[in-house]
């Protein structure tokens, strides 16, 4: 081993405004400097690191150069701003390395990776590595045309992927694919079936695959599992130049508790609360984030704006924010402290969120924030100044719980039941909303969206369809898990691949192509996306027909004319001779069917339209006479 120069402490790249920020908790972009940066110090070339450890009494850079020992390349404390730093001559890209830091408490010694580190030794190994983040990109296009692609009145349908079993080759030890493998499979198989955005699971280091990445220590770094940080460039700046927007999950509101990761990062509670009612996550014994303390902002802050400045991201979903805003979240009596008031809202978690959001919109305003919020918190995406929270938009999980829960009864049932599907319009615009079925609906004895359908073989794939269609149909954004367009039989299991296999059976393949045809439907009918968050989007034709089990309603772009009529028969019988009102003669087209014979219908339907009559209905002038496919939607548009 050749020896390493004696690590310098006389050359800094932090400055007194940036140390003023960081203890502030405004710096926004502490990745620029915090870390480990490949630089050139005067003549010489080397490494220069820095890390918040307030509470230490030592801390010294191990790794491949000096045989992993503590104490050779000690770093020096730059002030009271609680950061350590050094420059090590003769490092570079690709060395292994952690922090050793001793405690000022109890003598406690650990070998912690970076947490400002944007590369990782893949798990189960958990050294940092020295990395460099050039890259070119060529997605200009793109990136000049996001604003329009991204906006509240475009249509956003959204796939969601967990990259590790997407697809694998079973061939080579059912291994999963690179970044740079994926890249043109998935972009092709998103352009074909019409989606717009996809959304991957965290892919931020995570030492437990199993977690999907929903636990998080490199918070500046793309999973080593796949490739280099510029391997995962490589992925989004292809999938931007397929014309696909990319939304990455983002997770501030817990961490694991592996020792190398942030958890008593300096033998203090530095990143965590120190009180186990604040500090400590029940449903998933992590860590909490003290987000009073003005660092751990700047760290949030700065991961946030990292994977929208150095990676191209469209947005980010952030993870369990319900969990951030309550105090007693998962506990019971006794188990919580409450805030300053006596109540049980997080005021910290609120202010930093609403601080996120401020920042990125105003760093970023052609990206979009969405909110995983699973209560009635109010103005979860509304602006700030309103007093919101400030996210673009929140999912609907009210709108999934219901729908899932409507579907599971048999049809006979299912009139007693009919306010689930109604009850959501009477707070559908109260936010900005994304109507998921997503992975957690799909997992842990779920069940597939597709066996948790009541009835035999046929009936399950029609009430599959049945359900896109009534998604794709209602107001809001579209956010489908994959293996949706399959119609998987087995749950989603992160170990494997999907089963592709089922997409030479007819009923799978009619699935497929529903899905494709919802999906350019949606991107060619403003009335389908253009008024998604506005009332004057939707129309109630009947809500009340709960003895048939029908619902029927207008969809409406901005345009006179534009609008979409759809019904939806939620029972296995075919109904003729069921009239409709209507706001204008004509002859309605029949574009969309979901019981066709090409998605594996039964073929029930209208012949390609039907001529609107001066018969006044359901307190409309005219309306229409039409054959309801059983277990089906039908879509009509009036040409004029």
């Amino acid at each position: 081993m050749t020896e390493t120069p004696t690590i310098r402490h006389d050359q800094s790249l932090l400055t007194d405004d940036d140390l003023y920020l960081f203890n502030e908790g405004s710096w926004l972009r502490a990745y620029e400097k915090l870390g480990a940066h490949p630089v050139q110090l005067g003549d010489e070339t080397g490494v220069y690191f820095a890390v918040w450890a307030p509470n230490a009494r030592e801390v010294s850079v191990i790794g491949d150069f000096n045989g992993w020992k503590p104490g050779v390349h000690p770093l020096a404390p730059r002030g009271n701003s609680g950061i350590w730093e050094g420059f090590l001559p003769g490092v570079g890209v690709g060395a292994r390395y952690k922090y050793h830091i001793v405690s000022h408490y109890n003598n406690y010694r650990v070998d912690k990776a970076d947490p400002y580190g944007v590369f990782h030794e893949t798990p189960p190994r958990t050294a940092s590595i020295v990395w460099d983040l050039s890259y070119e990109w060529h997605d200009q296009q793109w990136m000049a045309q996001r604003r329009q692609r991204n906006a509240l009145d475009a249509p956003m349908l959204i796939y969601e992927v967990h990259l590790g079993s997407w697809m694998r080759v079973p061939e080579e030890g059912n291994r999963w694919l690179t970044y740079r493998e994926l890249a043109p499979k998935l972009a092709e198989h998103v352009q074909r079936l019409g989606f717009t955005h996809v959304e991957f699971l965290p892919i931020m280091e995570h030492p437990f695959y199993g977690s999907w990445g929903y636990q998080i220590t490199g918070y500046f770094a793309p999973t080593s599992r796949y490739g280099t940080p510029q391997d995962f460039m490589y992925l989004i700046d292809y999938l931007h130049q397929q014309g696909i927007g990319v939304i990455l999950d983002w997770v501030p509101s817990h961490f694991p508790t592996d020792e190398h990761g942030l958890i008593y990062f300096d033998g203090t509670h530095l990143y965590e609360h120190a009180d186990p009612r604040r500090g400590f996550h029940p449903d998933w014994h992590s860590a909490i984030f003290n987000y009073g303390r003005h660092e751990v902002r700047t760290f949030l802050l700065s991961s946030a704006i990292f994977w929208l400045d150095r990676y191209h991201a469209d947005g980010l979903r952030v993870d369990a924010v319900a969990s951030m805003l309550y105090l007693d979240y998962s506990r019971k009596p006794g188990e919580w402290i409450p805030n300053e008031y006596g109540g049980r809202e997080n005021l910290e978690a609120i202010a930093f969120l609403r601080r996120l959001n401020e920042e990125i919109y105003r760093l970023y305003p052609d990206v979009q924030t969405i909110a995983e919020e699973s209560t009635a918190w109010p103005m979860v995406s509304r602006p700030t100044y309103l007093g919101g929270l400030g996210f673009g938009m929140k999912w609907d999980m009210g709108w999934m719980h219901d729908t899932l829960h409507y579907l599971h009864y048999d049809p006979i049932y299912r009139k007693y039941h009919h306010t689930l599907l109604t009850f959501r319009m009477l707070y559908a615009f109260t936010e900005n909303f994304v109507l998921p079925l997503s992975h957690d609906e799909v997992v842990h004895g779920k069940g597939s969206l597709l066996s948790k359908m009541p009835g035999d073989d046929w009936q399950k794939f029609a009430n599959l369809r049945l359900l896109y269609g009534y998604q794709y149909t209602q107001p809001g954004k579209k956010l489908l898990f994959m293996g949706a367009e399959i119609g998987q039989w087995a749950e989603w299991n992160h170990d494997t691949s999907l089963d592709w296999h089922l997409l030479q059976y007819a009923p799978h393949q009619g699935i497929h192509r529903w899905l494709e045809d919802l999906n350019r439907l949606v991107r060619t009918e403003p009335a389908l996306y253009e008024q998604d968050f506005s009332p004057t989007g939707f129309e109630w034709i009947d809500p009340n027909d709960a003895d048939n089990s029908v619902l029927s309603y207008l969809r409406r772009g901005r345009a006179e004319g534009s609008e979409l009529l759809i019904v939806c028969n939620f029972t296995p019988v075919p109904r003729q001779n069921y009239r409709v009102g209507v706001p204008r003669l004509g002859f309605w087209r029949e574009v969309l069917n979901s019981d066709a014979s090409i998605y594996g219908g039964s073929g029930w339907g209208n012949f390609g339209g039907v001529e609107a009559t001066p018969v006044p209905w359901h307190g409309r002038p005219y309306s229409v006479n039409l054959t309801l496919p059983p277990l089906a939607m039908v879509i009509f548009k009036c040409e004029q």
